[in-house]
């Protein structure tokens, strides 16, 4: 990023609410995070959260920054289109929104929406079981994971309806032969729903490395138990109060700018 650019990015503070800028600033984390956890892929895919606020605006990531650069500040705030809706010495990527503007729209609780292309998550994508219910992580998502079909890259505005009625009010989604998706309440919510699904998709690419003939089924009706002791609500609790604030001190002690 440029002297200029950078300049220009430490100006918005001031402008913004202060309901707005704490998202920013856990947005940002998120892309920290998402880096930090080797789940980036150069400056693709997106983290979107929405701006508190009667307007459909939201927050996502300037298209010429890696996910370790991003700060509060050098979000990008953009309509429903993709459009900016402030001026921005950033490019923005309108056809990479396809997605998220689909389930922003249509889900009220979507105020985060996390899109990742992780080589576990893929090959998990591309599996043609899906998510396999042998470890304890996979179980805790499985419940809640729901399935789109392939239909080339996100840029065709009609794919939305598609992938609203395939989400439906699940909070996690394996695109096939694609990746990862999470939706939530908060970007706390979102993360760990999608730390959990990111985790259970690396588990079963190594586990098959084993050879599906060596794999032990969990006991009939464990899933299902699993799932009565991982509430919705709970994970939303969880991420919130316990997960988020412990993330946010791993990211202080490494690097805090991303809060500038």
């Amino acid at each position: 990023m440029n002297t200029a650019t950078a300049a220009n990015d430490e100006h918005i503070r001031g402008t913004v609410s202060a309901e707005e800028w704490a998202v920013r600033v856990d947005l940002a984390a998120a892309y920290r995070l998402v880096a930090l956890y080797g789940w980036d892929d150069l400056i693709f895919t997106h983290l979107s959260a929405r701006v508190p606020g009667p307007e459909h605006h939201f927050l996502i990531n300037p298209y010429d920054m890696m996910f370790e650069e991003i700060t509060a500040s050098s979000l990008v705030k953009i309509d429903v289109e993709g459009q900016p809706v402030v001026p921005t010495a950033h490019p923005v990527n309108p056809a990479g929104f396809t997605i998220h503007s689909a389930i922003h729209m249509a889900r009220e609780d979507a105020h985060a929406v996390m899109h990742l292309h992780t080589p576990a998550g893929q090959a998990v994508s591309a599996m043609a079981e899906g998510l396999l219910p042998h470890t304890q992580t996979a179980m805790i998502a499985k419940h809640n994971v729901a399935y789109h079909e392939y239909e080339g890259i996100a840029t065709d505005l009609d794919e939305r309806e598609r992938l609203v009625e395939d989400l439906g009010e699940k909070h996690a989604m394996i695109l096939r032969n694609h990746g990862t998706l999470a939706v939530g309440q908060s970007v706390a919510d979102c993360f760990l729903r999608l730390y959990f699904l990111e985790r259970a998709c690396d588990a079963q690419v190594k586990m098959l490395s084993a050879g599906r003939e060596n794999l032990h089924t969990p006991p009939q009706g464990v899933e299902g138990k699993v799932e009565g002791q991982s509430p919705a609500g709970g994970m939303a609790m969880v991420a919130q109060s316990l997960a988020w604030p412990a993330l946010l001190r791993k990211l202080d002690r490494i690097d805090p700018s991303y809060r500038n």
